[in-house]
Order: C-alpha cells, then structure tokens, then sequence
C-alpha cells in the first residue's frame, strides 16, 4: 500500500515535535569533526509548499509549525527553539512585504539533514511512493545527497555497517500497514547489531487504537540499553475519536545531554500548541 502523502500533513504538531529533535541530535552530532553517514528511511518529498491542495486540505500545519512562526521574537533567545526558527526562515519562498517572511513552505526531513551535512559526511534518502520520489528527485541537494527510490528499511540494513565513523538514522514510517510497527522493531534491533554505536531516531504516531505498544514491546525485548523516549501529545487519549492524539519519538544512544535540551524546549512550546497540550520525556531504557 501507497497512499500515503505527507503533503496533506506537512508542518502538523508532529513535524514540529520530530523535527525539533532530529535538529538538537544532527546539531550535537556536528561537535565532533568526524564523518557522519547520514539515512532517512522514509524520506518524502523534501519541501512542501504550504499553499499546495494537499497542504490547505486540511491544513495541519495551522495548529503546528504556524504556531511557533508566529511566536517567533518570543522565541528568539530560546537556545534550541530560536535556532530551528532560524532555519525555518530560511525555507521559505517569498518574504513578506516590509518585515518577515511569511511560513509559505514547511521543509520535510532531508532538507533539515542538508543544513547539518559537513563537506565529508554522507547522506542517503530513501523513498518508495514513486510520486514522492519524483518531488524529491526535483528538489536541489548537496552532491553529498543520495536519493534511493526503494524500501528504506531494508535499505538500511543492506548498507550497514557504514564506512564513516558515525551513523544517524532517522525512521519515519507512515504506519499504514498495521505490521510497520513490528517490522521497524525488528529493523532497529537489526540495525543495533551490525552498528552498536550508532544513533536511531524513530517517529511513532499515538492513536487511540494504541498499535505503538507493538513497537515499544519489540524494542523492550530486544537488548537495547539506552533509550530516550519523547512523547507530545495535544490532549487525552479517548477510544470514541479518530485520529493521531500524540507524536512519539524515540533516541537510541541519544548524545550525552540531549535531554535536557529537549525537555526545556518541549515545555516551551506546549501552551502554544493548545491548553491540553502535554510533553513528557523520560529514560525508557537506561544503562
């Protein structure tokens, strides 16, 4: 099955909470000068102009990212949220008359990872949608950047263990299928074994069927040691509504410190995501 297309959803609450963190990972990553190989296992189109008929269908990215764009001289001086911002600016396609420019676009995953890429890191984007495939193909990259029309979890695995010294993968299913879930534990858990060193970010929806127990108990049982597990949600769990609730990351050997920065930030940004809106993040796996 390959129906799904993140343009409908582009800059949603979830974008925000996972681009947040692969931002503060990817931006301790570059601390230390040797290589990064990096890989997005489902990378989608790249950018995604916001004013698309995908994007103003639903318009998600009005209780998101639109959110903090428009909080943005509060945020300014905030240590994390400030310097994704930042960058945020600097996707965007036009610029308003007389003082900023306007959230005209809402940059997907490869386009944060091209902005951390030194001039000897790598960066592998995989894709399987062949519509998406071809917006990626189209945008501008790094010749550093290589885009793989193919299944990215079997991808991963086939190119492990990787010739730099450092890895960082990002898995971002769309969970359409209901098996997604165990495959990407066993993908991590595979991963884990032929790159120990390496650091996993996996996005996970929350919804009330609760499918990513399924997930989180396959990871549990596999031997993983460090594990930070993030979760944002905008409001409770109920079993009568439909829809995602809540956004779930998890950080395998997350960088020394990360969670700090990233418990301060979430908790920044929660009131403006709703009065209902919640962040807790927590050592899932400690050593």
């Amino acid at each position: 099955m390959l129906s799904y297309q993140h343009a409908y959803h582009a800059g949603n609450f979830a974008d925000v909470h996972k681009h947040l963190t692969l931002f503060a990972v990817t931006r301790y990553l570059r601390r230390k000068p040797s290589p990064i190989m990096y890989l997005d296992t489902h990378a989608g189109r790249g950018l995604y102009p916001l004013s698309a008929q995908e994007s103003q269908k639903l318009q998600e990215h009005r209780q998101g990212a639109e959110r903090l764009w428009q909080a943005r001289t509060a945020l300014a001086a905030e240590p994390l949220i400030g310097d994704w911002l930042s960058l945020l600016a600097e996707a965007q396609l036009t610029a308003s008359e007389g003082t900023s420019p306007t959230l005209d676009c809402y940059p997907g995953s490869p386009w944060w990872l091209t902005r951390q890429l030194g001039a000897a890191d790598r960066l592998m984007l995989f894709e399987l949608h062949p519509g998406e495939h071809e917006h990626l193909v189209g945008q501008r990259l790094p010749k550093n950047v290589q885009r793989i029309h193919g299944d990215g979890l079997k991808g991963l695995l086939q190119r492990l263990p990787v010739a730099t010294p450092r890895l960082c993968v990002l898995i971002d299913p769309s969970y359409e299928r209901k098996s997604e879930y165990a495959e990407v534990a066993e993908t991590v858990l595979s991963a884990m074994r032929k790159a120990r060193h390496g650091v996993m970010l996996v996005w996970y929806p929350l919804l009330p069927a609760g499918r990513h127990s399924e997930l989180l108990e396959g990871l549990s049982s596999g031997g993983l040691r460090k594990i930070w597990r993030s979760e944002l949600t905008l409001r409770k769990a109920s079993s009568g509504e439909q829809g995602m609730y809540g956004s779930g990351m998890l950080v395998v050997n997350p960088p020394w410190g990360l969670e700090e920065q990233l418990v301060a930030a979430m908790t920044r940004i929660e009131p403006l995501l709703g009065p209902e809106a919640r962040h807790r993040g927590e050592w899932w796996v400690e050593e």
